[in-house]
């Protein structure tokens, strides 16, 4: 029987996996877009959260079975089929053949790489605080590959074109959803 885990057992699922703590912070960030997405189309926002925050389970210790080893260490968990599918489905064409469908798949799809870039930005600011962002920050080193390298800008297109959704909306609405959660990311800075 499988069971809806709550945010503490995500949490102490994740820390179990991970100890990198850039992926923590990384983890954190995801959640925290994927519950202010959940808060504006009327969704859960508490399964929202957790699959944002357990996303990445499995990158630390096994790179090269990303999304493989999440779907085992999940299934071992009995954690519903719908929230290990939404994990699978925000590597779609990187480590995964499993298309987002779901608003909810989308929005994990479109937030995961986006909120590297916003942290990058937020990082090289005098202020080193996400409070302060603003999009067209953002959107100011978006062609500079060698800003933020690592963030694969074609993905969060994609996922924007998924959603419907112009670039800068989601930009924004990732930096709102970050300032919620910013000492979490340590991103509150010297503001």
């Amino acid at each position: 029987m499988t069971t809806s885990p709550n945010r503490q057992e995500a949490y102490e699922l994740l820390i179990s996996y991970t100890k990198n703590p850039s992926l923590i912070i990384h983890a954190k960030a995801v959640e925290a877009c994927m519950r202010y997405y959940a808060r504006k189309h009327g969704e859960e926002e508490e399964k929202w959260g957790i699959i944002g925050l357990v996303h990445d389970l499995d990158w630390d210790q096994f790179p090269e079975q990303h999304c493989i080893k999440t779907r085992e260490i999940l299934e071992a968990a009995n954690w519903p089929e719908e929230y290990i599918r939404a994990v699978e489905s925000h590597a779609y064409l990187t480590c995964t053949d499993v298309i987002p469908q779901t608003i909810l798949e989308k929005t994990l799809y479109a937030v995961d790489e986006l909120t590297g870039l916003i942290r990058t930005t937020a990082l090289i600011r005098p202020s080193k605080s996400v409070l302060d962002v603003r999009v067209k920050s953002v959107k100011r080193n978006w062609k500079n590959k060698r800003f933020a390298a690592g963030v694969d800008r074609t993905v969060i297109e994609r996922g924007a074109q998924m959603l419907n959704i112009e670039i800068p909306d989601l930009i924004h609405d990732c930096i709102e959803a970050m300032k919620e959660v910013a000492e979490e990311l340590e991103l509150k800075g010297n503001l």
